[in-house]
């Protein structure tokens, strides 16, 4: 896995699948490192060379001071294409990716062909509950929010019955680093995107979990209605709906992908 440097940032890169197919860049939730793809590659690596990445704060990259931003972070996203020499990709990120997709969307949409948003929000109108979660951690740690967190992103259902994979989830959220993770946090605390979404001409597909608490339906439709031409799917899911239905996520994304 190559290391690439992002204005003084080591990145984690992993680079799977065809190398004739085109790009297909993943991009994951706060709390996430790429492992929470595994559900989507092996359908994916047959037709796409298949990027995925630790966002600054996560996984096996590095955890520089904050603040932290979108613009910073779709910044790396648009080293990583320059180091890998790769003109065009196809993106596709859920929640904290989704929103970095936005600002990629309006602000380098010639590095894109289609943009899939899954589980995410464009803006969020009150900080009190990123205030919240920040203060929790930096007095307890991520486990001190981490049932409420995976409460948020699978459904009781769903953990009853899926309790190794909800063990796992759970366990990559709690081995984040927590500099990392409240850096994020705070980049989330005042997101507002709305007047980004006219800008974004790319063809785009809007990803939402029915019972997703956090990025719920209607914050879906909002981002679906302000891009041009874009089009949405509802799956029945809470948060991380592609590991919670990776079958109908995963025919979703190659669907559209693939579409003329």
């Amino acid at each position: 896995m190559p290391m690439i440097d992002a204005d003084g940032c080591l990145l984690n890169v992993a680079i799977d699948g065809r190398d004739d197919g085109p790009t297909l860049m993943l991009s994951n939730s706060l709390g996430c490192t790429m492992a929470m793809w595994e559900p989507q590659m092996a359908a994916l690596t047959k037709l796409f060379r298949v990027i995925r990445y630790d966002r600054r704060g996560h996984g096996k990259s590095g955890v520089p001071p904050g603040p932290y931003s979108m613009e910073r972070f779709g910044r790396d996203v648009l080293a990583i294409l320059d180091d890998l020499n790769i003109a065009k990709a196809h993106w596709c990120g859920l929640s904290m990716g989704g929103m970095v997709g936005q600002w990629l969307g309006a602000n380098a949409p010639d590095r894109f062909d289609r943009m899939i948003l899954c589980n995410t929000s464009c803006y969020y109108p009150d900080p009190t509950n990123w205030d919240n979660r920040i203060k929790a951690v930096k007095a307890g740690g991520i486990a001190s929010v981490a049932d409420a967190v995976i409460g948020g992103w699978l459904t009781a259902d769903f953990r009853e019955r899926e309790p190794q994979t909800t063990a796992r989830m759970k366990e990559m959220l709690i081995a984040s680093p927590q500099q990392g993770y409240i850096a994020c946090c705070e980049a989330l605390r005042t997101l507002d995107q709305r007047d980004l979404l006219p800008r974004i001409t790319r063809p785009t597909l809007v990803i939402a979990g029915r019972q997703d608490p956090a990025t719920t339906v209607a914050a879906g439709e909002y981002i679906r209605s302000h891009i041009p031409g874009a089009s949405m799917t509802i799956l029945d899911s809470a948060h991380i709906s592609n590991v919670e239905q990776p079958h109908a996520f995963t025919e979703a994304v190659i669907g559209f992908l693939t579409q003329r």
